[in-house]
């Protein structure tokens, strides 16, 4: 884990930074200091070899399983580092690009209950297994996932931003994802770009920086 932004004797509010396939954690934190929040801790993973999974997010639950359950394990990790620093679960976010939306996101749907919020960009959902169906064209010729999640995310802020015609990143799957996240209670902003595209829009930027920084204005977040 790599840290930056406000130390965590004086931080009101923690973000943990989730990298892409080939970037990292020093790369995605360059994101969290260039927000400017002079209140706000940033922690950010490494995955091995700047990759979360070796394939695409949309593969069959039996080939990405093994290496969503690692991602997860780091995601849960970070979490637990801060919460043992003294933040408060509710002064937590969670935030990534791409392969680090697609966890971000995820660990949301399965973890996330208490957290301030989660930042997905130009990422969406791998769901809990596989659903029932043939491979889709709006899926990029994979099939259908399950999206079983047993927890409530009631009072979960969830912003998400894609390009219409993201190359690996089906509008269909990124769509699902918001209501699946809806369903589950969070409220859920989703922002859907014209055009062909994977990249962080700055409307995504500017929207995480507007929530965080209404968490940094006071000395709530701090459980001790």
């Amino acid at each position: 884990m790599r840290r930056a932004g406000a130390p965590a004797s004086r931080a009101t509010a923690a973000l943990v930074l989730v990298h892409g396939r080939g970037n990292s954690a020093a790369d995605i934190l360059g994101l969290g200091e260039a927000l400017a929040l002079p209140d706000l801790a940033l922690l950010a993973p490494d995955a091995p070899g700047r990759s979360w999974w070796p394939t695409s997010f949309l593969a069959p639950d039996a080939e990405i399983a093994p290496w969503l359950d690692r991602g997860l394990a780091t995601l849960r990790a970070c979490v637990a580092a801060l919460e043992d620093e003294g933040f408060a679960r509710g002064a937590i976010s969670v935030a990534g690009f791409s392969q680090g939306g697609c966890l971000a996101l995820e660990f949301a749907a399965r973890e996330g209950a208490g957290l301030s919020a989660a930042f997905c960009y130009s990422g969406a959902l791998l769901g809990t297994g596989d659903g029932d169906g043939p491979p889709r064209d709006d899926l990029y010729g994979y099939g259908p996932k399950r999206f079983d999640y047993p927890q409530r995310l009631d009072g979960l802020h969830v912003d998400m931003g894609c390009h219409e015609r993201d190359p690996h990143i089906p509008l269909a799957r990124f769509t699902e994802s918001a209501a699946q996240m809806q369903r589950l209670g969070a409220n859920v902003t989703r922002r859907v770009y014209p055009g062909l595209g994977h990249a962080l829009a700055q409307e995504d930027v500017t929207a995480l920086r507007g929530w965080l920084n209404r968490g940094t204005t006071g000395a709530e977040g701090r459980a001790r």
